[in-house]
Parts: C-alpha cells; sequence; structure tokens
C-alpha cells in the first residue's frame, strides 16, 4: 500500500527525522495560508499522486511569491498528471505539498526494502541521489551500496557509519547520517513497511545537515489488519477501482494492460501463467488469484471484475484444484456467464480434484467455454482467440 510523499514526511517527522516544513493543501486559498505559515522567501509546490517522476511531468514547482504559491496551486490542483508510472490515463491531482524550498549542495540516495534473496531489510544508499534507483543500477552498478540487516539484532552502528562513510557522509555529517538512518529503519520495521525511500537526501553545506527532500514508502497490505494508523492513510482515489473491489471479495488482482483476463488459483500458477500467455505472443489484461477454497460466487465475483476492463477479449481461467474443487470453479463460470450475460469466449483448463465433474458441467452448459488439457495449450488457445485465429 502506497502513501502521498505528504504522509511519508508525516511519519519520518514522528520518528524525529528531519523533512522541511510543510503541509498539504487542498485549494489554492490552503496553499497560500500554509505558504504564509511557513514563512521565507521561496516555496517548493508538489503534486501529491502515487508516483515517481513528478518532476519532470511538471508535478513539482517553485514559487518565489505568495501570490505564485496561490496560482500555481491553482494550477495544479484538478489537472491530470501523466509520468512513466502512471501511464498513459495519469492521475488526477486532488492535493498539493506546500512545503519550504532548501537549497541543497549534494544530493544522496537512501533507501529501505526487503531482499528476497536474503529474506532480510537491506539499506540502500548511493551518492547519486535525485535520480531513479534503476538508472544507476543500470548505468553505475558499482554506486550502490548494500547493507544486509540481521533481524536478531538490527541496524547497527558500525554498518551506518561504514554505509555513510561510502556515499562521502564524513566527520560532522556521520552522526546525523547514522541517526537518519537508524530512525528510518525503525519507522519501516515497526510499520511494516516494504520499501522506504529517501530521494533525495539532501546536505546544506553550509549549515552542515542533512534533510530528507523527498519520500516514498510502501507498506505490506497483509499486515494492516494490526497497523490501523497506517490503513488510516490509505487514499482509495489513487487505487484501481477494480482492485478495491478485489481485496473486497478476497480476491488478489491487479490491472495490466492487454487484452486477455487471467482467473487462477495460486499467485505462482498466475505469474506461469502469464507468462504462457507472452511466451505464445499475447499481453494478459491481468493478475487474478482467487486463492483456495473459491466457491462459485467468488468465481462469479471473479469474473464480474476481470471483464468491467473494455480490453479484454476472452478469458483464461487456469485451475489447479488442491483445496479448490474443479466442480466449484465449473459452476462458478456458468453462473458468472448466465447471470452477467456474457459473451465473451473463455479458454478453461482444470486439474486436480473433481477435474472430470468440473469438465462435464462446462461441456453441459451450452456456453462459450473452450477446455484445454494443459497451460500451454490454454494458453495457445487464448492468444489465438484475440489474434482472430481459429481454434
Amino acid at each position: 500500500m502506497n502513501v502521498h510523499e505528504y504522509q511519508a514526511k508525516e511519519l519520518l517527522r514522528m520518528y524525529g527525522v528531519p523533512v522541511p516544513a510543510g503541509n498539504v493543501a487542498y485549494s489554492d486559498s490552503q496553499a497560500l495560508a500554509i505558504a504564509e505559515q511557513i514563512g521565507g522567501e521561496r516555496w517548493a509546490i508538489k503534486a501529491q499522486i502515487h508516483s515517481g517522476g513528478r518532476g519532470k511531468a511538471g508535478g513539482v514547482k517553485l514559487a518565489t511569491s505568495l501570490e505564485e504559491v496561490r496560482r500555481i496551486a491553482d494550477e495544479m490542483l484538478g489537472t491530470t498528471l501523466i509520468t512513466p508510472q502512471t501511464g498513459p490515463k495519469g492521475r488526477t491531482v486532488r492535493r498539493v505539498l506546500v512545503e519550504e524550498a532548501i537549497d541543497v549542495d549534494r544530493e544522496f540516495y537512501l533507501g529501505f526494502t526487503i531482499d528476497r534473496s536474503t529474506q532480510r531489510i537491506t539499506l540502500i544508499a548511493s551518492a547519486e541521489g535525485g535520480v531513479e534507483i534503476e538508472q544507476i543500477a543500470r548505468q553505475s552498478p558499482d554506486k550502490i551500496i548494500r547493507e544486509t540487516i540481521d533481524p536478531a539484532v538490527g541496524l547497527l552502528d558500525f554498518q551506518c557509519r561504514k554505509v555513510a562513510a561510502a556515499i562521502g557522509l564524513r566527520d560532522k555529517l556521520l552522526p546525523q547520517a547514522v541517526r537518519i538512518m537508524k530512525r528510518i529503519y525503525r519507522l519501516f520495521r515497526d510499520k511494516d513497511a516494504l520499501q522506504a525511500e529517501i530521494n533525495p537526501l539532501g546536505l546544506v553545506k553550509a549549515e552542515q545537515r542533512l534533510i530528507c527532500l523527498d519520500a516514498k514508502f510502501n507498506f505490506d497490505p497483509n499486515a494492516l489488519f494490526r497497523r490501523p494508523e497506517i490503513n488510516e492513510l490509505r487514499d482509495l482515489e489513487e487505487e484501481d477501482p477494480k482492485e478495491i473491489e478485489a481485496s473486497g471479495h478476497g480476491l488478489n488482482y491487479i490491472a495490466l494492460n492487454g487484452d486477455i483476463g487471467c482467473i487462477v488459483n495460486g499467485a505462482g500458477l498466475a505469474m506461469a501463467t502469464m507468462d504462457a500467455i507472452v511466451l505464445h505472443g499475447g499481453w494478459p489484461a491481468n493478475f487474478l488469484d482467487v486463492g483456495g477454497g473459491a466457491s462459485p460466487e467468488k468465481v462469479t465475483n471473479a469474473c464480474q471484475i476481470v471483464i468491467q476492463d473494455a480490453n479484454v477479449k476472452a478469458l483464461l481461467v487456469n485451475i489447479f484444484a488442491g483445496i479448490n474443487r474443479c466442480d466449484w470453479i465449473a459452476t462458478g463460470l456458468v453462473q458468472a456467464y448466465t447471470s452477467l450475460h456474457l459473451d465473451k469466449p473463455c479458454v478453461v483448463r482444470l486439474a486436480g480434484t473433481n477435474v472430470e465433474k468440473g469438465r462435464y458441467i462446462l461441456a453441459a452448459s451450452g456456453l462459450p467455454f473452450i477446455q484445454a488439457t494443459n497451460l500451454d495449450d490454454a494458453a495457445a488457445k487464448a492468444v489465438a482467440i484475440v489474434k482472430g485465429e481459429t481454434v
């Protein structure tokens, strides 16, 4: 679960991490009042959407007068911001962050993530701040510093000093860097975060101080039940309505930009199904995991969510039943096609518990179900259908 930059900075403030003075505004008059409260001569106005690359898209601007703050906020609010992460549809700017503009002499990158290979929280840093970490990794991998954290003892001072020194933070800056790293780590751990990114971490050389100029946090959605204070930060307007509806039905759904709707049980099998579609020259419209013990009603809900995507030309249902039962899945598909009056072709691959009964239910329904013998066969048939080829 992502949060806005202003929310991430509020969390950082709670943990004693230095961030610029600022607040969120929902109107130009609010933006003006915040700038007056902050004082000074320069302010940054930053669009608040769940996406990186806002600056390049015109979502971050500087103002040198109070009237300019008001004008920029007025122009920014209600506009659609398109970045590489939003896709061509972009995101509507419903709020802006107004904060003091701080001149920095150097920019660094600082982040925490969970490394799948070590299954531990890992501290990542680079002297090349202000640039996407993926770009640094691609062009200059030697400039990325990684430090794995032992969960039994946590992030230790010597690890922070080693990382800080490696990116050029020494002398009076060293203890500041240690404090910042340890406090962000504590926030990361306390709130069940999956990613924390400070980019850039700025150095104000004249004052010999470090400050977090931008912050991005992502939290584990499976831990929200024990983190109500984080769950309250969720902005449903920034999420795909289909994904919100799916979560309400206990389904794991992620929208993509293809034309083959996928309904699968198990995250691993769902990923394999999408890979098979791509291998045969197609592209999936979504990731959808119905999970274990999927009832006919759950399958019906899954179909309803998938077909809301106007790009979907065909469905691919891939079920390997263990806890699930193939007859439940087949019954759910028949219910969905009957109650929703669907006419889209549907390729179905069933295997496992009650498979023969499930196949019979589909065959006897008289509905446009195309049965497949295995995953490869199912993917090939689905791709052929959307290409207008004979199956």
